[in-house]
């Protein structure tokens, strides 16, 4: 790697970017376990 090699990271929105998805996932994962959860319970 050559010193004069910009630094390898991202650019902060999409660093917000990824971190927004990750939450939209987490978010996502959780809803369909109590959405099994209710169904499974009828």
């Amino acid at each position: 790697m050559l010193w004069s090699d910009p630094e390898n990271k991202p650019p902060k929105e999409l660093r917000d970017a990824q971190d927004m998805m990750r939450r939209a996932g987490f978010l996502l994962a959780l809803a369909m376990l109590v959405a099994m959860f209710v169904l499974g319970t009828r």
